[in-house]
């Protein structure tokens, strides 16, 4: 007599949170989006989790069995006092982890409607006035590099970032003009989908002041960084051939010592009290506007998609306003 062997019909066992928030993470292959991520994902989880009177993490809970409500007031509670930008990102975060669990198959909640997207405010950069900025330029007490670089970034309007990356063999001297990677450039692609290597690029634009000066900071060097710093790489730090001046040997200027550089000239009370380098994009924009450049003009310039993104950047002066508000005035087609 054969015996007969019947399957046994058995329920996969239901997903928790922290495989459920693994599994996410290592779809990830950036290392950069894959810590950010991170960081909003498992600390969400230890604060649904909770503690015991011991301290520990407690058993983590079925994705199913937490509610909206739970999500929400996880992230409320760690990151609703926080700036805008970061609450923003963390519920971001958040919701594409639970979205993709529920691409997969399992029963997740979602991030709640009360758990909204926060509006971001205007930008608190202040904004220099144009003799400030000359002032500042014309001392005799900086070096090319730093008034050439801090020339360069008010009349282009640029990012410190995209300055720095710049080469030699870039620059179009004759047309005052050179390509760079525009924050968030997007990779080209090929018909068939296969991405390259290279960026969009976009061209900056400088005038007159910059164009004295850039000639006498290059002098006889034909590549490499435009803007070096005084001191060669020490012996165990690795840098690629683009960041080496092929003839001095030097580095490229790092975001933080250009930053520091402009902290050090405009101090008020000790380190970290002067001025930082995004203050003149801010001021460059504002005194354009304030000249009657269109938006369509300002969003060329800028760089920016969005109107909305160029709003928090233009903060017209009160001599501006003042002297926009006097077009009203009861002379005013006398004037004319």
């Amino acid at each position: 007599m054969t015996a007969k062997v019947t399957r046994l019909r058995t329920v996969p066992p239901a997903r928790t949170l922290r495989p459920g928030a693994e599994a996410f993470l290592d779809t990830i292959g950036s290392a950069n989006t894959r810590r950010a991520y991170g960081i909003a994902i498992v600390k969400t989880v230890e604060q649904l989790d909770g503690r015991g009177p011991d301290g520990l993490l407690g058993t983590s809970p079925a994705l199913e069995s937490v509610t909206d409500a739970e999500v929400g007031a996880a992230l409320e509670a760690l990151w609703g006092s926080a700036a805008v930008n970061t609450w923003n990102a963390r519920r971001a975060a958040v919701g594409k982890w639970l979205s993709w669990c529920t691409e997969q198959g399992w029963t997740a909640p979602k991030v709640p409607a009360s758990a909204a997207r926060s509006t971001p405010p205007d930008s608190d950069t202040p904004i220099r006035s144009r003799t400030a900025i000359d002032r500042l330029i014309a001392r005799r007490d900086i070096h090319l590099r730093a008034t050439t670089l801090w020339r360069m970034l008010y009349e282009t309007c640029a990012r410190a970032e995209e300055l720095l990356l710049l080469n030699i063999e870039d620059l179009d001297l004759a047309a005052r003009c050179a390509p760079v990677k525009s924050k968030g450039a997007k990779p080209r692609s090929r018909r068939r989908g296969a991405t390259h290597h290279e960026h969009v690029l976009e061209n900056v634009y400088w005038d007159a002041g910059t164009a004295r000066l850039l000639p006498r900071l290059i002098k006889d060097r034909t590549a490499g960084p435009v803007f070096i710093s005084h001191r060669r790489p020490g012996p165990g730090k690795y840098l690629g051939e683009r960041d080496l001046c092929p003839d001095t040997g030097r580095a490229r200027l790092s975001s933080d010592q250009a930053r520091d550089l402009l902290d050090a000239a405009t101090t008020t009370d000790g380190p970290g009290t002067g001025w930082d380098v995004h203050e003149l994009r801010h001021s460059g924009l504002t005194h354009l506007g304030e000249s009657g450049a269109s938006l369509l003009e300002l969003m060329a310039k800028s760089r920016h998609r969005k109107p909305g993104n160029l709003r928090r950047y233009f903060k017209p002066s009160p001599q501006a306003m003042r002297e926009l508000t006097s077009i009203l005035g009861p002379r005013a087609e006398r004037r004319r």
